[in-house]
């Protein structure tokens, strides 16, 4: 008896360095008042903590989503779950991983976000670059708001 392989999954990484430690880099995605200064710009409702289900919101792309939490170590990762259209994964959920890594004696934090679960074709592909744009954004978004004070977001997609 053969077995039909698993269907082909599409998953992407991308990554910036940061001039804060672990801790302020992780606290900056993982609570939700910090969150809502750079990056969900309708507001984000509750802490990032493993087995939470949150909401995210964004005045330049409506409608609030929910996000699962699978894992919350602070201040080294964090798993996310929501469901995306396109998703190759059997509950339609993408999977979104952020890893803070110290650099620098922790005067750096190294930050990536890989995002998986997109299904191998070309609808999956543009979700999955459409995307990775997001998360790039949100990385320079980041950068921008701890080490300097500025809401990059604002004004950029609408």
């Amino acid at each position: 008896m053969s077995h039909d392989p698993a269907p082909s999954q599409l998953s992407f990484s991308v990554s910036g360095h940061i001039a804060k430690t672990c801790t302020q880099v992780y606290e900056a995605v993982a609570d939700p008042e910090q969150l809502s200064a750079y990056f969900t710009t309708g507001g984000a409702k509750g802490r990032l903590e493993t087995g939470a289900t949150v909401s995210w919101d964004f005045h330049d792309f409506p409608g609030a989503f929910a996000v699962k939490v699978l894992e919350a170590e602070a201040p080294r990762r964090i798993v996310l779950q929501w469901e995306a259209n396109h998703s190759a994964a059997p509950d339609a959920q993408n999977t979104v991983t952020f890893d803070f890594q110290p650099q620098d004696d922790n005067s750096r934090t190294k930050v990536v976000i890989t995002e998986s679960a997109w299904q191998d074709t070309a609808e999956g592909a543009t979700a999955a670059f459409g995307n990775c744009e997001g998360w790039t954004g949100m990385l320079a978004a980041m950068k921008c708001w701890l080490e300097y004070g500025i809401v990059l977001r604002e004004g950029f997609y609408k």
